[in-house]
Parts: structure tokens; sequence; C-alpha cells
């Protein structure tokens, strides 16, 4: 059987799917890269925001349409099935949960729920993504994905080290550990985050950590793990910690658990131990209740903590989640104009922190190509880098970084 897998949305979808192509790889079938090439579809979703469900259902619909056997996977598939059915009676509906058992489906074999962590996995490239647990502990007002991927469920440390040596052997030079909380990890069987990475990072080779995204609520209360984990030469010095607001009025009503004050410390307290490490934060404009002064919050936040990388989201109501109930709704002409001001800030602080690196030399490893004749790299703060393509992916090499733009450093052979 001839498989195309598309896959949507966050790097656990991304992990999913790596499973998808291994159970196919694994089991005879040849993977594709062109839906009309195939016999069978398979279709990882994303539904976080609005305008991102409607590109998911116009996508079943273009799927569809080519009459294949249809399997519709992702957050999607566990939260709005009813959607999908409208648009494709006849898809084969598969919760994240469950991806194991999407080859059984497309056998018409009985369907097994094999251990997630324990499958094989397909890579197209030298970058991992692998999930270390599924779910999540909190319940933020405004996220429809705990809805689709339930409570904590944290994989054993060996059976996660295992997939890294499976992955490192396959000649992959980043893993990228993902999760809707990393700080969560084993809150829900006394795994040790630390214990963890020192785990994974006993694999022979020479390969990198990217640490996934951590809500500060959880690292309040494990700071000293993750100095740790971060103090490991193998991991990246990057930070993914979204803040949402500046405003703590508007935290307590996503139900974050933490204040705008508790953020800035731990940014400090990383920022004193990894001089260099990279921040990445995310905001939500336009959430319910955001005044004027709220805004600004948020704005003296972001110029205080100068972060180098920041997603900014206007809000959007999502069904099953207590935010879509709240009143005091934020006009979309407001909410689109701050989020203009932030997009306008956020560049000229992202330019400031790369013109930084600007006359400095570093070891780069390449992940991936570029546009044109160059190829990408990243640096130990995870700082992506424009190399010429006669390097190889997967290599390492020095640089000299000539120049700076928001978005990545341009690098000369050295």
């Amino acid at each position: 059987m001839k498989i195309y897998v598309e896959v949507y949305g966050c790097t656990a979808n991304k992990s999913d799917a790596s499973i998808i192509k291994g159970l196919a790889e694994k089991r005879g079938h040849k993977l594709v890269e062109d839906a009309d090439d195939a016999d069978a579809v398979v279709l990882l979703t994303c539904t976080v925001i609005g305008s991102t469900e409607q590109r998911m259902l116009h996508r079943i619909k273009k799927l569809d349409e080519l009459k294949k056997t249809l399997v519709v996977s992702g957050c999607m598939a566990s939260v709005q099935p009813d959607l999908i059915k409208k648009i494709s009676e006849n898809s084969l509906i598969v919760p994240p949960q469950n991806v194991s058992a999407v080859i059984d489906l497309l056998e018409g074999k009985k369907v097994t729920h094999e251990k997630k962590i324990t499958q094989p996995r397909y890579y197209q490239g030298v970058i991992a993504p692998i999930a270390v647990s599924e779910g999540c502990i909190y319940s933020c007002s405004y996220c429809i994905t705990t809805k689709a991927r339930g409570k904590l469920l944290s994989y054993p440390a060996e059976e996660i080290a295992a997939a890294v040596e499976d992955a490192v052997n396959k000649g992959c030079v980043e893993i990228q550990l993902t999760a809707q909380d990393f700080a969560s990890y084993g809150l829900d069987n006394g795994g040790k985050i630390d214990e963890l990475i020192n785990r994974i990072c006993e694999t022979k080779k020479d390969f990198k950590v990217r640490i996934g995204m951590m809500n500060p609520r959880t690292v309040l209360k494990r700071t000293g793990e993750l100095i740790k984990v971060y103090s490991n030469r193998k991991v990246y010095r990057f930070l993914h910690l979204p803040v949402q607001s500046g405003d703590n009025d508007l935290l307590k009503k996503m139900n974050r658990g933490y204040t705008a004050e508790d953020f800035i410390e731990l940014v400090s307290v990383f920022r004193s131990r990894f001089p260099d490490i990279t921040l990445s934060t995310d905001v939500i404009v336009g959430f319910p209740g955001e005044d004027d002064d709220a805004f600004i919050r948020t704005v003296k936040l972001l110029e205080m903590v100068e972060p180098d990388i920041v997603n900014i989201t206007r809000f959007s109501p999502r069904p099953y989640t207590e935010a879509k109930k709240l009143k005091n709704k934020v006009p979309t002409s407001v909410a689109k104009e701050r989020s203009r001001i932030l997009t306008k800030l956020c560049k000229e602080m992202a330019k400031k922190q790369n013109e930084k690196y600007v006359g400095g030399k570093y070891e780069v490893i390449v992940t991936e190509e570029g546009k044109g004749p160059t190829n990408v790299g990243r640096t130990n703060t995870y700082k992506p880098v424009v190399v010429p393509s006669n390097t190889r992916v997967g290599s390492t090499v020095k640089v000299k970084v000539v120049d700076a733009t928001p978005t990545h450093l341009i690098g000369k052979l050295i």
C-alpha cells in the first residue's frame, strides 16, 4: 500500500507522524510524497485557534475529494470528530492517543493499542521530534489541546532514551523533546527531569537536545532540576517559556497559575546562570477583558525582558473551554491593532538580540536545507544560521556571523 502522511501543528503531531511512518515502513508499505500517488492518506490535524480549524476543514474536504482511504488524526480527531464527519463521512478518525493503530486500520486488521513511545519511527532528515509525555495536568481557560490529549501521561525514561538512541543511530543530530508542558514530565509517576536528560545524553555520538515548551507555573516548582538540565553540554540553551500576558488579572482569568513578576524572576534566574540563553515566549492579545492598561503591561513586560522570539496570537474562542464563555470581548479591530504593535516591537527586539552575534565565531550543527544555495544550522543557543549549501546536513561547521536579521543569522565558513 502506498501511504501519504500530511502533518500540521505542533511538534507532538510531528512525533506522532514519525510513528505512523515508522509502522508503515516496518510493515512493508511505501511512503509517498504526494496524496495523488497514494492509496491511503493520513492527516494529522491542529485546532488550536479558529483560523487553523477552518484551514483543517478545508484540507479535509480537498483530501476527501481524492476518493482515497482517509485517516484523520491529531487534536481535531479527538475533540471535533463531528466536524470531520460532516465533511468526510467515510473518513477513519483516530485520536492522537491511538496513532499506533492507524496502520492496523488501513490494513483492515484488528486494532491494537500499543504504547506510542515504543513504536518504530521514520525520520526524514536529521531532526527527530520525540514526545516525552501525553496530555497536561493543567486546564488553562483558553486551551482546547488539553481536552484533545487528556491528562498527563509521562513515558518511562528508559523507553524515551531508547527512542532517542534509535533516532541518533538513524543519523539524527537534533532531538526535539516535546510535551504540552515539558516541565511537568514525571509529575504523574515520580520521574525526574534531570535524570531523564542524563539518561538520554548517555547515548553515544554527537547530537543536541532541544527542550520543549514549559509552563512557568511548573518551572517555578522545578527550577533547580531544570538548571541542571540546561547545564548538560548536549542541551541547547533554548528556553521556551510562554508568558501569555503581562497583566496579572488576565493571567488569573487564563488560569495560568503564576504572575508577571514570577515570569520576570524566572527569566532572571536562567539568564544569571546562562547569560546567552535564547528566550522564546508566547503572547495572547485580545483576551476577553484586556483593556488598554492590561495591554500596556504586556508591552512593558516584553520591553523589560527583551525575548529573542515572541509568538503572538490573537485570542480565538475555542469550543469546550471556559474562556469561550467570558464576557468583555475585545473588538477584532482592536485585537488586530494590538497584534500589529507587538509584532513591530518584537521584530525590533529580535533584531537587536541577533545583532549581538555579529562578528562572533560559533560551532553550528547543520540541520536542514535552506532556500536557494543555502543550508540552515543551529548554534548552541539554537539561533538559526544560514550557511552555504556546500555544507552537509548533519555536519558541524565553524562559522563567523557576518550579518543578522530578526529571524536568523548569516554565517561565513571559517
